[in-house]
This record gives structure tokens, sequence and C-alpha cells, in this order.
């Protein structure tokens, strides 16, 4: 059994000898599940039990508790006491079960009444001198709180900004057990976590369009990928610039809504990669080459988000896909298509979004050299075609645009010359116009171009006699797969929306053919 709601666990009389219980949330997977602490004290020899279902971080929990306890002046009763951690058949895991399990016990031991914790939710973990660390999951903990009807969670002060984040429920940043203990007995009274504004700082050390040289075609078709949430692949030579035009992408797009903040922020507290901080920024995440497929998917003994999630609602950024392991980029094609990606493990089932732009780059042969007027290629014919078959059909079928960026000449490097605009703020005033045309059309602020499926396209998309028969004539031509077809008129709407034109146009089409690989 799952407990969703409060009021439905909350029933035991208090007092020394009696059962005392305090609520929690275990996070699993991208969801939270209330858990009752229960404490029972009894006469024996003295010893802490926990049982439960619980890891080795919550069996080491009883030393952790001890301490804190005694270390905070209060008292450790000399008894037999046994915790439970109900619903038993839920695993659980992580270590924000150590301050419930205090409160419980000195709850049962009567230091404390049933009354001081009621309708209130509980986590954080415990130093041995009693102050409390953060945790991992706060928003997870103050979602599953909020949607259970708790009306208040304590959690550590280092994890208050997060958990903030969810409205509907007040916020206590705690530092030690002995703070909370005093406010309870509403001896000393905390004051609620104050919720202000996030505001984002300006991005630092990102390059943005003005610092690259040249590359105008692959900077135009940046913009149309920022614009419609396009997936791209630059391929080139080394030293052309593909990984710096990847890298001015984050600067492009618009800054998260607080509902995104929220999803975002989430996702990175589940993984462990960030406990108080609040992330402002869209995420850009760059795994190296020989990263596993569980790293970028996501994965182990107990389900966590991998790079695909954490770059949900931002840029997923793989140098050189060739050199990845294939079983790595295959693992990508489900993400993709999907925008979740589903993980299923002995510990348990989870289901994670991963919403995100996919940036790639690749040299053409393993030299890098292929077609470069300035290098001769050494690669042979045949380590050329197997070098490029590391990106299989499928997911290449997946990617909207592939653009080839050539070497810029030795001596354009230092010029000197300037635009009167830059180039940066012209195009994102650009993609801020083409969002706010797919936010009109579409009725939703997440919803772009690339998310529209086969009958969303016929159904928002119209095409002209004329553009109709390129369509086919070009389709036929490059033998372009059915994903293909579609993939080219959604790239072609949304140049049409970077135009401000109110009908798909021919010459919108064929610069969106000038992106596609034929099949």
């Amino acid at each position: 059994m799952v407990y969703t709601s409060l009021p439905d666990v909350i029933n035991y009389r208090t007092g020394m000898g009696a059962v005392a219980k305090i609520v929690s949330v275990a996070p699993i997977g991208f969801e939270g599940h209330l858990i009752e602490v229960e404490s029972d004290i009894t006469k024996g020899l003295p010893g802490l039990q926990i049982v439960g279902l619980g890891n080795k971080a919550i069996d080491e929990a009883k030393e952790r508790v001890r301490s804190a306890i005694t270390n905070s002046l209060l008292e450790y009763p000399p008894k037999r006491i046994t915790v439970n951690l109900a619903p038993a058949e839920l695993p659980k895991d992580g270590t924000h079960y150590d301050l419930p399990i205090a409160l419980a016990i000195l709850t049962s031991s009567g230091q404390l009444r049933l009354g001081d914790t009621h309708h209130s939710v509980f986590a954080g973990e415990l130093a041995l001198d009693g102050k409390l660390r953060p945790i991992t999951g706060a928003i997870s903990i103050a979602e599953t709180a909020q949607r259970s009807g708790c009306s208040t969670l304590y959690v550590p002060a280092a994890n208050a900004a997060q958990a903030t984040l969810v409205e509907g429920i007040v916020v206590y940043g705690v530092e030690s057990l002995k703070q909370l203990y005093l406010h309870l007995k509403q001896e000393v009274i905390m004051q609620p976590y104050a919720r202000t504004a996030s505001q984002p700082n300006p991005h630092l050390n990102t390059p943005i369009f003005d610092d690259v040289y040249g590359q105008e075609q692959a900077k135009r078709a940046l913009t149309i990928a920022a614009a419609g949430h396009h997936n791209i692949l630059f391929t080139g030579p080394p030293g052309a610039g593909k990984t710096m035009l990847a890298k001015t992408l984050p600067s492009l797009l618009p800054p998260l809504s607080s509902k995104e903040r929220l999803e975002v922020t989430k996702l990175h507290s589940l993984a462990g990669v960030l406990t108080g901080d609040v992330v402002h920024h869209r995420p850009f995440r760059a795994p190296h080459h020989t990263a596993s497929t569980i790293a970028l998917v996501g994965g182990g003994t107990h389900p966590k988000p991998g790079e695909v999630s954490l770059a949900h609602l931002g840029v997923l950024f793989l140098d050189e896909m060739p050199e990845y392991a294939r079983s790595v980029l295959e693992a990508l094609r489900q993400p993709l298509e999907d925008k979740t990606v589903s993980i299923m493990r002995v510990g348990g089932r989870a289901t994670y979004p991963s919403n995100f732009m996919l940036v790639g780059t690749m040299n053409p042969c393993p030299c890098g050299y292929y077609g470069d007027a300035a290098h001769e290629c050494s690669c042979t014919t045949s380590q050329i075609l197997s070098y490029q078959k590391r990106l299989s059909g499928p997911l290449l079928d997946r990617i909207d645009m592939v653009i080839p960026v050539s070497r810029i000449p030795n001596e354009q490097l230092l010029s000197n010359a300037s635009v009167s605009e830059s180039q940066h703020l012209k195009a994102q005033n650009a993609i801020a116009s083409a969002k706010k045309v797919q936010f009109q059309r579409y009725k939703s602020s997440i919803k772009y171009n690339s998310s529209l499926s086969s009958s969303e396209v016929k159904k928002y998309i119209s095409l002209t006699p004329e553009v109709r028969n390129l369509l086919t004539a070009a389709a036929n031509k490059l033998n372009l797969s059915p994903r293909s077809y579609f993939k080219l008129l959604k790239v072609a709407q949304t140049i049409a929306d970077l135009e401000g034109a109110q009908q798909l146009d021919v010459r919108h089409l064929s610069e969106a053919l000038q992106y596609r690989q034929p099949s």
C-alpha cells in the first residue's frame, strides 16, 4: 500500500511506550511517495532496530541519530527502540530519513508531542553534532508533501531555496536538530523561508555569434534550430569552429520559466549533482565520448537521471559523435522520439523527462580532412565509409538538420572587419519572435515546430500546390523516409516563422532542403 494523503496515516497516541509517527517522503523515480516513520520504545536490552526495506545508508542512521540526539543535549532513551519505515514493501534509499527517525524517537519517548509534528513532513541528514546536511531530491519531497495535503515542510537550510520553488506549502530551513526541537516546542520560533524572485545571472564565459568569424550558413542554421527546437549536426574538418558554434546555442535560447526552472532543478537534485542551488540557465550537457550507456540515459542499482534527462529543456552536445560507442548512440533513439526515458532495474523502475535539443559534431573521416581544400586526406575509401557509418540511419533520421562547416581562411581570423549590428542580438530577437508565433499557433509555451506529430503537421501546416509538388519531387529524389518527410516540413515552417510569413512558401521549403541529408 502507498499512502497518498496525510490524514489517513495519523492515528497514534503518543507518550513513553506508545507508537509515534513522523511523515517523510521517498523520492522514487521522478515522483515521490509518503513514508511514515514509526517508532516504538519497549523494555529490553538498549538498542535501535530499523526495519522497512531500507538500504545501507538507512541502517547506518542508527549511529548518526544516536550521536545527534545526545550532542543536541536531548535524551536518547536507554531502551529497546524499533523504527519502521512504512509501507514496508517500498524500497527506501537515502540519508534524508535521519531527521524523521530522530523526531520519531523523541516523540515516542515523550520529549515531543504528536501535535507538534501534525501535518508536517520532515527530511534531512544529521551530522554527529546534530546539524543538518543538505540532501538530494528536495523538490520531489516538497511536491509530494504539497500534493498529499501537508501544510509544512522542514528541510535542511541548504535545501530551502529549492523547496520553495514548489508553491502551496510553507518551507522551513533547519540548521540543527536542537533548533527544530525548540521550534516544535514553541520555545524559539523559526521563521518560514521567504520566497524570492529568482533572477538569472548573465551567461559567463559563453561564446556568442559575434565571437565566431564567418560561418554565416552555420549561424543561420543554428538560429533556425533554436527557433524550432530542432536537432542539428555539424560536419567539417578539425578547427573549423563546430564546437564553438554549438556552445553559442544556450545563449540564444530564452530564459527558463518558473515551471521549467522547477523541472530542471528537480532533475539535477535527484541526480545528486545539485543540492542547494537553483538552476537558472538552460542546461548544456557535454558528456565525454567514453561515457557509458547508463551515464547517458540513466540507471544504476537505484535508477537516477542520466545526461539526456539532465539536458532536459536544454542542449545535449555530443562532440565527435562517431567516437561514441555504437550502443551509447543507439540508446538516444527512444529519448529523441518520445522526449522521455524509461529505466527498468532490479531496484525499481523510473521514467524521467528528456526533452532536449541534440547538437552533434563529426569529422568527415578518421583523419578529419576529407574534402578539405587545404589538407590532403590520408584515409582510404573503406576507412571513410566505415567511419561515416558509425552513425546509423535511424539515428541520422532523427536529426533535423545536417550542416557542413568549412575552414575559415587564416587571413580572416584577425580581421578587424565589424558589422553594424550584433549578429547575436539580431538572432535572439528573431528567435523570440518565432517562438511567439509558435505560442500563438499552438496555444502552448512548451510546444515547438519540432514536437509536432504527423497529424498535427497536417492540421497546422497548410501547403500550396507549388509547395506540395516540390515536396513530393524532393522526397522521391532524396529517398526521404516518412519521418524525414515530416521533419523537412517542420524545419520549413520554422524558417517561415522566422520571417514572419503567414504562409509556407517554396523558398522556405527550398532552404530547408539544403539542411536535409538524403536517406
